[in-house]
């Protein structure tokens, strides 16, 4: 078998396989270190990261140029008239031309490797952006096609493993990794803001658009939101966002496909650098909803946005996460209940700082709360916030405390005082007694003297109400040890006896 194997190795290559161009995946190099272009048609597969490179919908099989030794690069990268030294009509053909040049993709992992081709590459897509920026004519389908194509061929690839997958620590902190920060960048930038313009520019027409910034595009585009570089996520946001705004036939695509990446991330891996980037367009796209709101923007809210508060990592984009939450109060004030209802089916039993951004978070949706929502969610809602009062952790008692600084929430809870005081009563004369941090026990006396002047005489109810709690608590630990000695005592007869019994 072993010797069968050796000779199938050995086998000499057909002239129809040796005929066709090497085909390498982005970032690698063909003999003798050339620069290689990543092929339209091919996906390439990495172990544990996303795949992808495979081919923008629409383009041709092989149909950007390919570059498998220095001297073809170098070749390809011919020299190219300026637009504004060639006529008019002319300058879509030279535009075309300039596109295949920003089709070849090179290995920044060497800097000093291609680097001319690599300078004549950077300057010729500056040269794109100024046109497409500067509006000098409606761009054709045809260009417009090989454009996307393009955009793809660069932006589409695999990324580097992360951090914790070279390492195996499954538990590292994802706030503490260092980013990884794509050599590339220089020419990726480029090639983004290409595309942004592309997007934003009057010219295109969204009718010739959408046949090429596809479902297929789009998808691909929101898998490089996990990139670990902070900048692509930034310009990524940015263009998804805009396609968003302007391709109105992708919205409803666009929604469930952050969803999906939503729901895997909540429920699968709770890894994904992209999540912050995603809720900051969320939140301008919940500004936008009209009245009254659809039944599956409500269920978005239940099942994807509530969820999220339950992964570890949900500090690096609570702020993002924080203001969607909001803006669904504030665009529909009957969402209240059902929100601080979500909030407190995931409060944080051990995680105190989690707690503490829960506090703040629920202090906003509290300020956009009317009294009827209000009274539907405050019994639970108080019984948690008095074991927060409780807490060790002088942070979650503090940010607790701080509720009673709000005066649209002193005047709901004055309103409601005859439920709410008789709750947290207990834990604030557990925190005057006992409290071990200064601050926590000079905020409880003012928040105890708030209710004294509110409502004296349900104050007075309260306290005579916890006396004689503490009172009956008292009788009975009495009773227990009493119980207990009895016990011991029969206990202590009964050996006695029978010591004596075995005596005799």
């Amino acid at each position: 078998m072993f010797n069968r194997i050796i000779k199938r190795a050995n086998r000499k290559v057909p002239k129809s396989d040796a005929s066709e161009p090497a085909v390498y995946p982005y970032g690698a190099t063909a003999a003798g270190g050339a620069p290689v272009v990543s092929a339209s048609n091919v996906t390439v597969n990495h172990a544990s990261r996303t795949t992808l490179s495979s081919s923008v919908a629409g383009a041709a099989p092989n149909s950007h140029p390919q570059a498998s030794s220095g001297a073809a690069a170098a070749a390809q990268i011919e020299a190219l008239p300026l637009f504004r030294d060639v006529p008019v009509p002319e300058r879509q053909a030279l535009f075309l031309r300039k596109l295949q040049i920003c089709a070849m993709v090179f290995d920044f992992s060497d800097t000093l490797k291609s680097a001319r081709e690599k300078e004549a590459k950077r300057q010729t897509l500056i040269e794109l952006v100024d046109f497409v920026q500067s509006g000098s004519g409606r761009i054709t389908e045809p260009v417009q096609e090989e454009l996307v194509r393009t955009v793809g061929v660069n932006i589409f690839r695999c990324f580097p493993p992360a951090s914790h997958e070279n390492t195996g620590s499954e538990n590292a902190d994802p706030e503490e990794e260092d980013p990884y920060l794509d050599p590339a960048w220089p020419h990726l930038q480029l090639v983004y803001e290409l595309l942004l313009r592309y997007v934003v520019s009057s010219d295109t027409d969204t009718k010739v658009g959408k046949r090429y910034i596809d479902h297929s595009f789009v998808l691909r585009l929101l898998d490089l939101f996990d990139s670990e570089d902070p900048r692509e996520r930034e310009y990524l946001k940015t263009i998804l966002h805009r396609i968003y705004g302007k391709f109105m036939v992708h919205r409803p695509f666009i929604r469930k496909a952050i969803n999906n990446i939503f729901y895997r991330f909540i429920f699968e891996t709770e890894r994904h650098s992209g999540i912050g980037e995603l809720l900051e367009i969320l939140g301008s796209i919940i500004n936008g909803f009209a009245l009254p709101m659809k039944e599956e923007h409500k269920l978005f809210l239940v099942r994807a946005l509530l969820p999220l508060h339950k992964p570890k990592p949900v500090g690096i984009y609570h702020q993002q996460l924080s203001y969607c939450i909001t803006q669904f109060v504030e665009k529909d004030y009957k969402l209240a209940d059902t929100v601080i209802r979500g909030l407190l089916k995931y409060w944080p039993v051990t995680n105190c700082q989690k707690e503490v951004l829960f506090l703040g978070e629920l202090e906003e949706v509290l300020e956009a709360t009317q009294p009827a929502e209000f009274q539907r969610c405050m019994v639970p809602l108080f019984k948690q916030i008095a074991r927060c009062l409780n807490s060790s952790h002088f942070q979650v008692a503090e940010r607790a405390l701080f509720l009673w600084n709000n005066d649209h929430i002193v005047s709901l809870i004055a309103q409601n005082r005859s439920i709410i005081f008789p709750i947290i009563f207990e834990a604030l004369e557990k925190n005057m007694q006992g409290h071990w941090n200064q601050a926590v026990h000079g905020l409880t006396s003012n928040v105890r003297k708030m209710f004294l002047e509110m409502d004296s005489e349900l104050f007075e109810e309260c306290q005579r109400q916890y006396m004689e709690k503490k009172e009956k608590a008292k009788a009975l630990e009495e009773q227990r040890e009493l119980a207990w000695r009895r016990l011991e005592a029969v206990v202590a007869a009964k050996a006695a006896g029978e010591e004596m019994i075995l005596v005799n």
